[in-house]
């Protein structure tokens, strides 16, 4: 049996009329998450199925995603830290400094998912874009070795604030994983992303592979199947009732 997972899920609620018209509630978020436990911090994961499955999920809803990879920052560069995603840009602040490893870890359990550099932090740190967002996700590598998870605070666009806490499961150092949000309404939209580690100065995180996706880059919405059996029921019991009013009116008429 696979000691990894693998889920998607959404947040919200979604509604289902008579008209087969499918759509989600105000304030619902999809979720993309994936994880493959490490086997220790000298060790740097061959592959990361479960991960890169989340993320080929995460990016079959958006169309043209931008992608921070490190490969183009300075190796021991501290925050601030300006990033770039093609025509849209960012600025990191808070804890943390561009790192980078050519093979193997850096003998603590973190390593790039991508090229040779990724970004190292044991605290908060704060992501703030350039223009409104609806999309997020990214890699973590040798998170939960010390019981620590990943916070994530969106700040919207219109007010407020969406929190979201990454449901790793404890492992032995190395491990990596993958998390996306997406944002389905306008009201979604948001303009910084702020991390945190609920064990902060105690389990350092490594970070890859930033992506981020605005609103008009969103997919139409596919129904998942128990949408589909949804619409199906709904479509039969409209029909159902069409038929029964057509043979009532020929009984009439017979009659």
């Amino acid at each position: 049996m696979s000691n990894t997972k693998l889920f998607v899920s959404a947040i919200g609620l979604v509604t289902i009329s008579l008209s087969a018209i499918v759509k989600p509630a105000e304030a619902a978020y999809l979720t993309y998450f994936g994880q493959d436990l490490g086997q220790g911090e000298n060790v740097r994961l061959g592959s990361t199925p479960n991960s890169n499955a989340a993320r080929n999920n995460f990016f079959s809803n958006l169309v043209g995603v931008g992608t921070e990879t490190f490969e183009s920052q300075t190796t021991g560069a501290s925050t601030p830290i300006a990033i770039a995603f093609g025509s849209d840009t960012a600025t990191i602040n808070g804890d943390g400094n561009i790192s980078s490893v050519v093979s193997g870890t850096n003998g603590v359990g973190r390593y790039p998912i991508s090229g040779n550099k990724f970004y190292e932090v044991a605290g908060p740190f704060t992501i703030t874009f350039n223009t409104a967002q609806a999309a997020f996700g990214f890699y973590g590598v040798d998170i939960g070795d010390f019981n620590g998870q990943v916070t994530l605070n969106f700040t919207k666009a219109g007010g407020g604030n969406q929190l979201f806490t990454v449901p790793n499961t404890a492992t032995l150092g190395g491990g990596a994983l993958y998390f996306g949000v997406i944002g389905t309404d306008p009201s979604d939209l948001f303009t910084s992303v702020s991390f945190g580690n609920t064990a902060a100065g105690t389990d350092f995180f490594a970070f890859d592979d930033f992506s981020i996706g605005r609103q008009e880059q969103i997919r139409r919405p596919v129904p998942v199947p128990g949408f589909i059996a949804g619409i199906a029921l709904a479509a039969g019991i409209l029909g159902g009732k069409q038929l029964r009013k057509r043979k009532n009116q020929v009984n009439q008429i017979q009659a």
